[in-house]
């Protein structure tokens, strides 16, 4: 972003900036509103604050005072990631890469840096990578895959049920994600307290974030060469025997930003689902008596509390003009997926039920759209509906202002959703396949019918009876339409 870039903003001195204590104080260099920092502590008010004076798209400061462009608006931004051929992820155009204004030391560096993954590649490259990672996840039998759901949130339950408390945040929506993607993956071994905490911890572009980092890295990184010695019938399999001929770095960085991305945005989902459930008493109402299903729920979620609040960040690779900006070649432009959803152009009524409404900017959109947003979708359908399903009578342990957040640029997530309920016994979760392969289709991609196996999965109780069905826990309302459901695949 240049001087010459600023020129439609209005501002009368540039130069200018305001003593701390006075009003304007959280503007910058350039007089440029900062997203980082004590000023930036409410991200949603800095957005507004930002639409009100520049309109859809705004210029901003990064960390350590980096200039961006910030896009606020819902048809901007589908328009940028939609554009490829002005905009791309390929952080080597970024003019403060290529003149020294962004340092090496940055604390955004480590998810703005370039790497050789789909997500930074486009063109050729951008179609090799992608198209071994989409493949590999076409191969995911999504029935499948809600039965290990299902499972898996009966065991976390059975931790906590005969207590009578629990925080939802820490006993369940950061375990329910990452044990479901180490059975993806192949590697249910390596599912354990560490891992979730390196998870949580990553994002965080700290000096223990690059330790978290290093300790994922090293997970994957043994996995794939594993994997390579030894294929299976899993994720990471597909990935290393894929005709893309992935290199073992190639498999472990696109392990990582599978992994990453589905179990950031998942654990935040399942939060703010459950949040809203327990907050809202009209929203339970709904969801309780019929009038909404709970993908409809999660839908309203991914409207009102994305996961991930933006996505850093998009190039431009020509002058052009965005939102009446003029942008230049080489500005880098900060995707606003949650000022986005609450564009006024879009959504003049927040408090209107989008009704399981999809064109939201959640899972971004183009040719970096979420290849995994389903799998997402399906842990956070088949947990919340399985949850409420042995916890009918869950509610809040604290008062709603009590809730505490933890946010950055790139989201807003629960530190603890303290909730109580009557204790429960606990319930044995039927156990399918055992193997990691169980939840992927054969190679003809066809759905293979369940196959028995000597061995359990540890912690799971093999029944005799038919272990393709999924047992509702407890009868409730509208149990026979969710039982078709599932037996539909839907």
């Amino acid at each position: 972003m240049t001087p010459e870039s600023l020129s439609t903003t209005g501002m009368d001195d540039p130069t200018v900036t305001p003593p701390p204590g006075c009003p304007a104080h959280g503007i910058g260099p350039g007089g440029l509103r900062r997203l980082h920092g004590p000023e930036a502590e409410d991200l949603g008010a800095v957005y507004e604050k930002l639409r009100a004076e520049h309109g859809p798209v705004a210029p901003a400061l990064l960390h350590d005072d980096v200039p961006v462009w910030v896009v606020l608006g819902h048809t901007e931004n589908m328009h940028m990631v939609r554009t490829p051929s002005q905009f791309c992820r390929d952080s080597r155009l970024w003019t403060a890469v290529q003149d020294g204004t962004l340092k090496p030391d940055n604390p955004l560096m480590p998810h703005i840096a370039w790497q050789p993954i789909c997500c930074h590649a486009e063109g050729d490259e951008h179609v090799r990578l992608r198209g071994a990672v989409t493949d590999a996840m076409a191969t995911i039998d999504h029935r499948g895959i809600r039965r290990y759901i299902n499972r898996a949130t009966q065991q976390l339950v059975n931790k906590f049920c005969e207590t009578g408390r629990a925080d939802l945040v820490s006993q369940f929506a950061e375990h329910l994600p990452m044990v479901v993607m180490c059975e993806i993956l192949g590697m249910p071994d390596e599912y354990n307290d560490r891992l979730v905490q390196a998870a949580r911890d990553l994002p965080k572009g700290t000096e223990t974030a690059i330790a978290s980092n290093a300790y994922v890295m090293d997970v994957l990184m043994r996995l794939t060469v594993s994997r390579r010695a030894q294929p299976k019938d899993d994720f990471t399999s597909r990935l290393v025997s894929h005709p893309a001929r992935l290199t073992d770095e190639e498999v472990g960085q696109h392990l990582r930003v599978v992994l990453m991305a589905a179990y950031e945005a998942t654990a935040n989902l399942l939060a703010n689902v459950l949040r809203v459930v327990l907050t809202d008493p009209r929203f339970r109402a709904q969801l309780s008596g019929g009038q909404m299903t709970v993908p409809q729920a999660v839908e309203q979620s991914l409207w009102d509390e994305p996961p991930f609040s933006s996505v850093l960040c998009y190039y431009a690779k020509q002058d052009t003009e965005l939102g009446a900006q003029r942008i230049r070649k080489g500005d880098g432009l900060l995707m606003g997926i949650a000022p986005g959803n609450v564009d006024p152009r879009v959504r003049p009524d927040l408090k209107a039920n989008m009704k399981g409404n999809r064109s939201h900017l959640a899972f971004s959109g183009g040719p970096h759209e979420c290849p995994g947003q389903d799998i997402g979708r399906a842990i956070a359908d088949v947990g919340v509906d399985a949850l409420l399903s042995r916890l009918p009578d869950v509610q809040l342990a604290c008062e709603e202002h009590e809730l505490q957040w933890q946010a950055s640029i790139f989201n807003r997530h629960l530190v603890e959703l303290p909730v109580k309920f009557a204790p429960k016994p606990q319930q044995d979760a039927m156990a399918g396949p055992t193997h990691p392969g169980s939840l992927h289709r054969p190679s003809n991609s066809q759905v293979s019918a369940p196959q028995s196996h000597a061995a359990a999965t540890p912690e799971l109780v093999v029944p005799a009876t038919d272990p393709t069905l999924v047992p509702e826990p407890a009868p409730r309302p509208g149990m026979f339409r969710r039982l078709l459901r599932w037996w539909r695949g839907e």
